[in-house]
């Protein structure tokens, strides 16, 4: 992928990840982490009992982060396979005899395309994390 459409596109995923980090994980992290030390505060429980706590403390959080991971890779899987279409297109296009200049045109313009359209998912990606992540932390 050309360089300049690459880096739009790890900017606004940079972004969207900060703002879930800063509206949304941290605040599962506090949580997990005073609940964590409200289990070792128990000096009744057993080290087992108190391992179970903190990791019943860690589950929510550990899910927020899978979820987040997983949606990422799907949008990267997404884009990837976008960009590998432009790939095979303009290796057809040199195949049947195209010049290059033409096809490397055409080639930036589909991959051009490809970030645009998913540039657009990016935003209604973000609402869902954020309800999936709402969800999580109740």
């Amino acid at each position: 992928m050309a360089e300049l459409q690459q880096l739009r596109v790890q900017e606004a995923i940079d972004s969207m990840v900060k703002s879930l980090e800063r509206e949304n994980i941290r605040k599962m992290q506090g949580i997990m982490f005073r609940c964590s030390a409200s289990c070792c505060e128990d000096s009744q429980a057993s080290m087992q009992q108190v391992h179970q706590c903190i990791e019943r403390c860690h589950a929510p959080l550990a899910q927020a982060q899978a979820l987040v991971t997983s949606e990422l890779e799907k949008f990267q899987d997404r884009l990837a396979r976008c960009t590998m279409h432009c790939n095979d297109k303009a290796k057809d296009s040199m195949d049947a005899g195209s010049k290059e200049l033409q096809v490397k045109q055409q080639l930036e313009s589909c991959v051009t395309k490809c970030v645009d359209d998913h540039m657009h998912l990016i935003p209604s990606m973000t609402k869902k994390m954020k309800e999936s992540l709402s969800s999580i932390a109740k």
